[in-house]
């Protein structure tokens, strides 16, 4: 396992990582879950990525449940804030109020006394970004996260935090946590590079593989027991279109030239990027893990001729 620092900061990530979105809670139980956060952790992933929303609460419960044995100190926890999880209207958002009271129901759920990463998961207009980064700035000081930052803002949001801590003497954002992958990349390699390499922020990337799209199984239909098939994803397969899917195909053949799966080429892709300090992956199996970290030796093989036979192929690269 490589490990890379998150943007200026002195913490290091395990470059492939594991999340909690759409399985924890959702598509595996708890001996599942167990079994993969303890193989994961053997193997050299040190970076557990969660949110509060994430199956109404029930992936934190489950993670935190599934950490146990493991040494608190050598894993890197996270959790998120903004979307609805409590009644009323100050149930959501960026408000001190809400987040205060977000943070103490994840805390209780995952079993732990603090979180490593804390994202603000989205932008809040209702909210002064002034507001967020002081109640952020306190929970750094009363000991309850390490670092914070932010998830799907826009870099002019992330600069004006930046701006206001800097002014007011604050600890400021560390992390962005945005979608990246071969069919979703401008917004990270023409807009928020320029952020991380100006001002220090680590990229912890999200969908490495377009929701499945990008590993191939859908390249012959839909199969039962995939994430498409499941009610709740419907949105999924309006994702899977026949151009999207002759993409795919043309990447599994390039894939089978290096001895690797269409997966682990769509996850050595993202690595390439220096900005980026940790893919984040999800697995259902530890079939797919181990899949998924036999990427690092495939971002090895990526010389110019191959990374330009993929711009070729996806016929997407950001001007």
């Amino acid at each position: 396992m490589h490990y890379r620092r998150m943007g200026r900061t002195g913490l290091k990530l395990s470059e492939i990582s594991l999340g909690a979105w759409v399985t924890f809670g959702s598509q595996i139980d708890e001996k599942t879950a167990t079994e993969l956060i303890h193989a994961a952790y053997d193997q050299g992933i040190n970076f557990f990525d969660n949110a509060d929303v994430y199956a109404g609460g029930e992936a934190e419960v489950l993670m935190g449940r599934a950490i146990r044995g493991l040494p608190r100190e050598a894993l890197v926890l996270s959790s998120k804030v903004f979307w609805p999880t409590m009644p009323g209207p100050n149930g959501r958002g960026l408000s001190r109020k809400h987040v205060m009271e977000s943070i103490h129901a994840s805390l209780k759920r995952m079993q732990v006394e603090y979180f490593d990463l804390y994202f603000c998961h989205r932008y809040d207009p209702d909210t002064p970004v002034e507001e967020v980064v002081w109640v952020m700035n306190d929970l750094i000081r009363q000991g309850k996260i390490l670092y914070w930052g932010t998830s799907e803002w826009e870099p002019h949001q992330i600069m004006e935090a930046i701006g206001i801590a800097r002014s007011l003497n604050l600890i400021g954002p560390s992390m962005e946590q945005p979608q990246y992958n071969m069919f979703h990349r401008k917004r990270v390699e023409n807009f928020l590079a320029p952020v991380c390499r100006d001002y220090g922020i680590g990229l912890t990337t999200f969908s490495p593989l377009y929701f499945g799209i990008l590993s191939g199984k859908y390249n012959e239909g839909i199969p039962a027991g995939s994430r498409a098939s499941m009610e709740s994803m419907g949105w999924l397969r309006d994702l899977i279109t026949p151009e999207r899917i002759a993409i795919v195909r043309q990447l599994t053949e390039l894939a089978n030239e290096l001895d690797a799966t269409t997966a682990q080429l769509a996850i050595a892709w993202i690595l390439r990027r220096k900005e980026v300090s940790a893919v984040i992956t999800g697995a259902s199996s530890l079939e797919q893990m181990d899949e998924n970290l036999g990427a690092a030796e495939i971002a090895e093989k990526l010389d110019d001729d191959i990374l330009e036979r993929i711009e070729n192929i996806l016929g997407n690269f950001p001007e």
